[in-house]
């Protein structure tokens, strides 16, 4: 067993024993004391573990751990609030025997519906259970997901957006593990994916109300990587605004996050590339929505849904775009979703062959191919959601 798993399996034991015996009674302490023993080992081979519990799924860093598919345990954490737990530092007895009181009592309040430690909830954690750990040692973090990935326990505060800039870093170096995996083995890692879109989700909501923090571009070769996150963002901001359910919002989110892998089989000059694009360029630039409808269907054939849009986001309301089709058809509302966002995004970042628009620019030329490139009542979404979110970015600022 390797001391990711080893570790977690402990742990739950050790949760179990404080569930069963009294403070000092011999088997609690003993199962108490074989988890911290399979933390060493764990901080021997990695110094940052950190664990996400999404549902039924197990990530350690970034890697799903599929020997750990379906383990009850997950959703048990899940919900307790207990979303993520972060090694930040050297643990000692003390502190992890700390740790496993919080973690506990946590446990105990979401099965009586009791309240753990007096904390306050944000929303992240069951009734009566507290989303914010009142841990009484930093060398170990845990609570709800939050902005990067970050456990918000432990007494960690999230920062509002207006005071600090969102950089989404881990978030940007997920995108950059799962293109590498699609490169490498064609496979999309999806638990890590809809990792991303959960965080990314809490990320639009950080000060309690919808508000889009979209990465600028600091270098040419980070556009890919940049372009999915923003249009995973955009795309869960317009499905929200537009009354999607919650679920169908993280889907859309998925989806946009995963519209231009096909891209991981172009050569990279021809995505950076200056000037225009030969004949034989643009063909092969072209394929990528088709490539990537197949990587995501090759992966995994429930992805119905962010396969059709890898394989229309380019394709307008009125039939044009590409990839040409022989028998003309909608393409499905959440290709529309995706495509508006998509565009915008393109128009509102610097490219190799010429500058960002100026958002008003971008919102005017999506405002007039409306009906044409566009779905009308999409674009028309779009629009006043992103005008709304400048409005409240300037109130923010000032």
């Amino acid at each position: 067993m390797n001391p990711p798993i080893r570790f977690l399996h402990e742990l739950s034991r050790a949760l179990a024993a404080s569930s069963l015996y009294g403070e000092q009674h011999p088997a609690r302490r003993k199962a108490v004391q074989t988890s911290y023993d399979a933390l060493q080992l764990l901080l021997a081979e990695d110094e940052d573990p950190s664990f996400s519990f999404l549902g039924r799924d197990v990530v350690y860093g970034y890697d799903a751990l599929r020997e750990l598919k379906d383990w009850e345990w997950s959703e048990r954490f899940a919900a307790m609030g207990v979303q993520r737990i972060e090694i930040v530092g050297d643990v000692s007895q003390e502190d992890f025997t700390i740790f496993i009181e919080d973690v506990h009592a946590r446990l105990v309040a979401s099965t009586t519906g009791g309240s753990a430690n007096g904390g306050a909830s944000n929303g992240s954690a069951p009734a009566g259970v507290p989303a914010l750990a009142t841990s009484r040692q930093m060398s170990i973090r845990f609570g709800a997901i939050g902005v990067q990935g970050a456990a918000t326990g432990g007494g960690v505060a999230v920062p509002s957006l207006p005071d600090v800039p969102i950089s989404l870093e881990e978030e940007s170096e997920a995108i950059g593990y799962i293109h590498s995996q699609v490169a490498g083995e064609g496979i999309v890692p999806l638990v890590e994916a809809e990792a991303v879109v959960r965080s990314l989700s809490v990320a639009l909501h950080t000060d309690g109300r919808l508000l889009i923090p979209l990465l600028r571009l600091k270098s040419f070769d980070q556009y890919t990587t940049t372009h999915s996150i923003n249009v995973s963002i955009l795309s869960m901001a317009l499905a929200e605004a537009l009354g999607h359910t919650p679920r169908d919002v993280r889907t859309l989110g998925v989806a946009g996050l995963l519209h231009d892998l096909g891209k991981v089989r172009v050569p990279p000059e021809i995505l950076s590339k200056s000037g225009s694009l030969s004949p034989e360029e643009r063909e092969l630039l072209e394929r990528h929505p088709t490539d990537g409808a197949r990587i995501i269907l090759n992966s995994d054939r429930k992805l119905t849904l962010p396969a059709a849009v890898a394989f229309e986001h380019h394709i307008m309301i009125n039939g044009g775009g590409y990839p040409h089709r022989h028998f003309s058809r909608d393409c499905h509302h959440a290709s529309t979703i995706v495509h508006v966002c998509d565009v915008y995004d393109a128009l509102y970042t610097d490219r190799p062959y010429r500058a960002a628009w100026p958002s008003a620019k971008a919102l005017h030329y999506i405002e007039r191919r409306a009906d044409r490139e566009f779905d009308t009542a999409v674009a028309t979404a779009f629009i006043a959601l992103m005008r709304k979110n400048e409005r409240h970015l300037e109130a923010a600022s000032n």
